[in-house]
């Protein structure tokens, strides 16, 4: 996901994804930050693979609402 403003010298994006970790936990991965620059990274460990969908499509609705698109 991408936010852009060339006014205000914005040029940030926000990257969501499911993996497994090694020990075959689902996890949702969150890397954010600006183009051309290091970005930061959080990783949230799930119990089940369907939590993790359901965290991953409400932190894509909340950042769609805060002005990302795809």
């Amino acid at each position: 996901m991408r936010r852009t403003n060339p006014a205000r010298n914005m040029r940030r994006f926000y990257r969501l994804s499911v993996q497994r970790d090694l020990f075959g936990r689902s996890c949702l991965v969150r890397e954010w930050g600006r183009f051309d620059f290091r970005s930061q990274m959080m990783v949230e460990t799930h119990p089940d693979e369907r939590k993790t969908s359901i965290a991953l499509m409400k932190l894509a609705a909340m950042k769609k609402r805060r002005g990302y698109a795809n």
